[in-house]
């Protein structure tokens, strides 16, 4: 039997409890769950099709694969993208989970994921009993491992980090796996909510004719609707690229019984169609930032990076876990940067996932806190 590690989250319910006996209630930014409703347009989508007693395909139904096609030459500056090449998955989770076993990975291969990430990108390796290496540059592996190095994960915008990816540096990248000749998947789900010098250009991916020179072999893009069209409840999300190797990953998946619903790939088809609610959605997010930042940094909290996504990526100079403790005591519930690898120490993940109304009290709670510590004695 598989033993894997306990699920990292349940050693947070102390602090939720603590934080459950504030007398305002419980705010929790601890997750990236979205709480915003599902666009109308997307639920009725949804009802339309939902007359679907035959199986739905593997592949997805043409309508979708199109629609995926048209918005990655639209929003991603990636042309040329072959429908074939394109294939809806269960959320953009069991993807990562699963990808290096049907890529046919296991012992003696070697993973890369990013130095500070989400922790199913080892969970993946560990499942194909292939060996996870923390790393942003193949450059700097010892030559034994680089040897042995056959997918490489990126994630640009990073979770939990918000780190965006430039031009050069994923084309670099993708050099770099292609003369040892391994495969690059891009985990990509937060692109649309680029901030700061990304909000109005898009970040960049994988995919991109700039970073690709329009070749897609050996280049996975993962994407989920999950974040920009809060559609995490549908588990929508897609994989696009690498043309030498989507027949198999679409052959393993018909073996596997691993497949879209029929309904939920309609309401991709339409979510897809229409930039409307994901400008809206952003704008939801641009405002719970807006509170957030400086709140946390009259706390006395320093955030890096964050420059997209749905994080603040945060540290006040001293154990994550006295970080999370302080917050709770605020009836705040935060993500522990040391869930995230041992780069994440001493950080914590803010995230921007709660209603207006709770992002608002927290904000006023940290400000309040402030003001506790810096008044005179009576």
């Amino acid at each position: 039997m598989l033993i894997l590690p306990d699920y990292p989250w349940d050693s947070l319910a102390p602090y939720q409890e603590r934080a459950r006996q504030h007398p305002e209630g419980v705010v929790n930014l601890s997750i990236g769950t979205p709480v915003d409703p599902t666009p109308g347009l997307i639920q009725q989508a949804l009802a339309a099709a939902a007359d679907a007693p035959g199986y739905p395909t593997t592949h997805g139904t043409a309508g979708l694969r199109q629609a995926i096609a048209d918005w990655y030459a639209r929003r991603r500056n990636t042309t040329g993208l072959d429908p074939e090449n394109i294939m809806p998955t269960v959320g953009s989770k069991e993807l990562v989970a699963w990808l290096p076993l049907l890529l046919g990975l296991g012992a003696g291969d070697v993973v890369v994921r990013p130095s500070v990430a989400y922790p199913t990108y080892d969970i993946g390796a560990r499942l194909a009993g292939a060996e996870a290496v923390a790393s942003d540059d193949l450059e700097s592996l010892d030559p034994e491992v680089r040897s042995r190095v056959k997918l490489v994960w990126v994630n640009s915008p990073g979770n939990p980090t918000g780190i965006v990816r430039d031009v050069e540096s994923l084309a670099a990248l993708v050099a770099q796996a292609r003369a040892l000749g391994a495969v690059v998947a891009s985990d990509e789900c937060y692109a649309e909510l680029g901030w700061g010098d990304w909000d109005g250009p898009g970040t960049p991916g994988v995919l991109d004719d700039r970073v690709s020179g329009g070749d897609h072999h050996g280049l996975l893009s993962v994407y989920s609707l999950s974040k920009q069209s809060n559609l995490a409840g549908y588990r929508a999300a897609f994989v696009a690229g690498a043309p030498e190797l989507m027949p198999h990953l679409i052959n393993s998946r018909k073996h596997a019984g691993m497949i879209v619903p029929y309904p939920v790939q309609e309401a991709m088809r339409v979510a897809l169609g229409d930039e409307g609610h994901v400008a809206a959605q952003k704008e939801r997010y641009r405002h719970r930032r807006q509170l957030l930042v400086p709140a946390l940094e009259a706390f006395g909290l320093r955030i890096d990076h964050s420059e997209a996504g749905l994080y603040l990526w945060a540290t006040a100079g001293e154990d994550t876990w006295i970080t999370i403790g302080r917050l709770a005591d605020l009836g705040i519930v935060a993500g522990p940067g040391t869930f995230y690898g041992e780069a994440g120490h001493g950080y914590v993940r803010i995230a921007l996932t709660a209603s207006d109304e709770r992002v608002l009290a927290a904000s006023n709670r940290l400000t309040a806190a402030v003001g506790a510590v810096q008044a005179p004695p009576d």
